[in-house]
């Protein structure tokens, strides 16, 4: 394959994704690859935008939020309107990844107390039982 282009399988292989996942962004229209027959052919554009979509959903991003930033891009755009967007989202989940992250230590901070309270009751009934 020229190095413009590359076939489903250069893309899973690159990318370490399933030929299913690619066929799936197709679908959700994140990715327009060229179609020659049943033949797939990404192109340095599409793989840039694949490059975003993972990086969006790494940072928990819905595929819709990632389709609408990529619909955006404007070659030149003066405005940065892709630039701001993309940046107002990130600032919302940033915080509410942090929100979460909260909520996750304090669920954890609770379940270690249960588990030493756990500890000291079975210590206790073992200590019990022994002296009878």
């Amino acid at each position: 394959m020229s190095g413009d282009l590359m076939t489903i399988r250069e893309m899973c292989d690159a990318f370490d994704v399933t030929p299913r996942t690619l066929r799936f962004y197709e679908a959700k229209e994140l990715l327009a690859p060229i179609r020659q027959g049943q033949k797939r052919l990404f192109t340095k554009r599409e793989r840039a935008r694949l490059k975003l979509i993972l990086r969006g959903k790494r940072f928990g991003f819905a595929l819709e939020e990632i389709r609408q930033l990529l619909n955006l891009y404007e070659p030149g755009d003066p405005d940065n309107i892709q630039l701001r967007r993309t940046r107002e989202l990130a600032t919302e989940r940033l915080a509410q990844m942090i929100r979460e992250r909260d909520e996750l230590d304090t669920a954890i901070s609770e379940l270690r107390g249960h588990i030493d309270c756990a500890g000291r009751l079975l210590a206790q009934r073992q200590t019990c039982a022994a002296a009878e």
